[in-house]
This record gives structure tokens, C-alpha cells and sequence, in this order.
């Protein structure tokens, strides 16, 4: 007769302490969402008028800033592509956030619904909705047109989400978040930049810091315990999404739409050393723990080089 051994409490224990670690946070998070969660439609003045003569934008972090084409600009068309520029990110913004929604539930769709891991991923979602729909409405209010990716990135961004791996929804999580959320830092606490938007800023830097810890702690969790071959593919997709993200950062078309030559402005912000270090640093804390957990290697790193958010 064949016996069936008991488990050993030791690999048990060896089994279940990742699952106990991801619910332990989770439940943190949980908890500081119910502390620290807003209503933008109640929590902004929406109905409250601009302020003359405020930004809508750091200068330091508008694209042009310090290059030929920036000093010879007249202060009223800097101020006015700043307006364009905060569209062009709230836009980006968006469409960042419905691929992350998209990732979020293929997470959980095997998942148990009754963790609390699920739980926080869809309160997670429910942030990302109203974040998307707040994105829009400053948009409207700032009376500027909406500035969709290239038709090209958009549909990469469809074949990304497709194959994309767990950890590898992870590292894109953290890319769509991190960086807008380093300039945004900058941004809410600046007296020079419209009441509103500074309103926007905070919301989302509060909320979103809960959304890059359960991230990290995932794809920090994935990349030791995921096959190899999911490892390379995540290292791959993370380098060509940082390309691409790089790339899609600012639309072109603002620059048009404050009476400007889209190519030689393209140019100048291409050749420009402060927009390389600005992009850079907004980077740096993540490009940072991505080489610490084993992503930026191989193949990818050199995406990653492409993307100009490392050297």
C-alpha cells in the first residue's frame, strides 16, 4: 500500500511566507487607502477661475526650457506651452493608466477574491478611474485639446499589454507612475503653478504612492520567483515600454499649437542637456531598483540606454 507523507512544516512555512508577506502590505495598504483617499470632483475647486499670470507647469520641467529656441520665446508663449504641455502629460497620463487597469485585472483574474492582495488591486483600480477621469477634466478646463500617443505607440501599447508578464505589468506599472509622479512632486507644492493644478498634482502623488509600493513589492517578489525565461522577457518588454514611453512623453503637436516649428523645437529639446538630466532624475529612483532586483540587464539595458532615461 502506498503512504502519502506529511508536508514538511519547514517547506510549508518556506511556501507560505511570500503569501503571508504579500497580505501583510496589502492590508497596509488597504488601510492607508482608507485614510488617505480623495473625490476629485469634490475634493477640487473646479468651478474656481485661473489665476493670471501663474503656470499650469514647472518651467524648469517644460520640455523647450534653457535651449536657444526657450530664450528667445516671450514669457506669455512659454506660459502658454506649459498649459499645452501639462495636457500633453495628463493625456499620456491616461493612457498609461487604462493599460495599467488592463494589467491589473489579468493579475487578479486567477487570484482569490477574497485575499486582500485582490482586494488592494481593485481599490487600486478604482484610484486609476477616477485619476483617469480627473486627468480629462483638467484637460477640458485648461481648454486645450486632449494629445493622444502616436497611432503607432498606441497600438504597440496593445501588443505590450498582450505579452506582457506579470512582473513584466509590474515594471510597466512602475514606469507609467514614477516618473510623472517625481515632476508632480515638484509640482504641488510650487506657489508659482495654477491652484488647480497643483490640486490635481497632489491627489495624485498621495494616492499614487501607495500604487508604487504595492508594485514594487510584487515585481520585487516575481523576479525571484518566476521562471527564467519570464525574468529575460520582462527585462525585454520593460527596455522597449521605457523606449517608447521616452518617446511618447510629450506630443509633438504642442509645440505647433503655441506657433512654434515642430521640428526644430523637437530638435532643440533632443539636443537639450537639461532635458536629459530632468528626465533622468525623474527616473533615477526607479531605474535605481530595477538594477537592484535584476531587471536592467541584458538586452534590455540597451532599450533602456535607447530610452535616454540612463547613460
Amino acid at each position: 500500500m502506498t503512504t502519502v507523507s506529511e508536508p514538511d512544516p519547514a517547506l510549508l512555512q518556506d511556501a507560505l511566507g511570500p503569501l503571508r508577506d504579500r497580505e501583510r502590505v496589502a492590508q497596509r495598504l488597504l488601510d492607508a487607502s482608507a485614510r488617505h483617499s480623495f473625490d476629485p470632483d469634490r475634493d477640487i475647486d473646479w468651478d474656481a477661475p485661473f489665476e493670471d499670470g501663474k503656470w499650469f507647469w514647472p518651467p524648469e520641467l517644460v520640455s523647450l526650457y534653457d535651449t536657444p529656441l526657450w530664450r528667445r520665446m516671450p514669457e506669455e508663449q512659454r506660459r502658454e506651452l506649459a498649459r499645452h504641455e501639462a495636457a500633453s502629460l495628463a493625456s499620456l497620463g491616461i493612457w498609461f493608466e487604462i493599460i495599467l487597469m488592463q494589467l491589473l485585472v489579468r493579475h487578479i483574474y486567477d487570484r482569490s477574491v477574497t485575499s486582500r492582495h485582490v482586494r488592494y488591486a481593485l481599490t487600486e483600480i478604482a484610484d486609476e478611474c477616477r485619476h483617469s477621469m480627473m486627468f480629462a477634466r483638467m484637460i477640458e478646463k485648461g481648454g486645450t485639446p486632449a494629445y493622444p500617443v502616436p497611432h503607432a505607440y498606441h497600438q504597440l501599447g496593445r501588443v505590450l499589454k498582450s505579452i506582457s508578464t506579470t512582473p513584466g505589468s509590474f515594471a510597466a506599472t512602475l514606469l507609467g507612475e514614477e516618473i510623472l509622479d517625481w515632476m508632480q512632486r515638484l509640482a504641488f507644492p510650487d506657489e508659482r503653478v495654477q491652484p488647480l493644478i497643483r490640486s490635481v498634482t497632489r491627489i495624485h502623488v498621495v494616492e499614487e504612492a501607495r500604487h508604487v509600493r504595492y508594485a514594487r513589492e510584487e515585481l520585487r517578489r516575481q523576479m525571484v520567483t518566476a521562471p527564467r525565461w519570464e525574468r529575460e522577457l520582462t527585462r525585454l518588454s520593460s527596455g522597449e515600454a521605457a523606449r517608447v514611453f521616452s518617446r511618447c512623453f510629450i506630443n509633438p503637436g504642442v509645440y505647433e499649437a503655441v506657433g512654434l516649428d515642430r521640428r526644430v523645437a523637437v530638435a532643440e529639446v533632443r539636443a537639450s542637456g537639461h532635458r536629459t538630466e530632468v528626465m533622468r532624475a525623474g527616473a533615477k529612483r526607479l531605474t535605481d531598483f530595477l538594477d537592484d532586483i535584476g531587471v536592467l540587464r541584458g538586452p534590455g539595458r540597451r532599450l533602456w540606454r535607447s530610452s535616454g532615461l540612463i547613460a
